[in-house]
């Protein structure tokens, strides 16, 4: 099963995974809009770049990090947030692939990081795989390693459900 990692919003990422293999890592692709080019996803190419790393009857999951409005968020950036949260279930709805979510803290838990900084995810996908280390050095790709650990804990959960 092929499993797509995704860390919304517009600084997240998405990241494929296959056989706990990371496959690739992509940031969220973004555009500018109107005359304070303000960023905005770019749902065309969101949904080409998922459709092109889906072979035809590929099994495939999209893992999306289901988030909420947090205490001291403004109320424009909460709205693009949520507009690009439902971009994102809206492609997923036309592939006709299936989409689950799961909530920060079961992933974050499930790799011991509860209570951690941000910047330990980063950590923890680089000790998981070292290869990686260039493409997560430095602080911004922590959204690259978070969508990295979102499929991961999917492929570690769903296979001992399923046992």
């Amino acid at each position: 099963m092929k499993i797509f990692g995704i860390d919304p919003g517009l600084s997240g990422a998405i990241a494929i995974l296959k056989d706990n293999k990371v496959l690739n890592i992509f940031e969220m692709p973004v555009m500018s809009e109107g005359k304070k080019n303000k960023r905005q996803l770019n749902s065309a190419l969101l949904a080409n770049l998922i459709k092109q790393n889906i072979i035809d009857d590929e099994e495939v999951a999209i893992v999306v990090e289901q988030v909420n409005a947090m205490p001291g968020q403004g109320v424009t950036s909460m709205f693009n947030f949520g507009q690009t949260f439902g971009a994102i279930k809206g492609i997923c709805a036309t592939l006709e692939l299936p989409i689950y979510f799961v909530r920060p803290s079961k992933w974050k838990k499930h790799f011991e990081l509860i209570n951690s900084s941000k910047d330990s995810s980063r950590t923890k996908a680089i000790e998981m795989y070292p290869k990686l280390s260039s493409e997560l050095a430095k602080k911004k790709d922590v959204n690259k390693s978070d969508a990295i650990l979102i499929a991961r804990f999917f492929s570690e959960t769903r296979i001992s459900e399923e046992n």
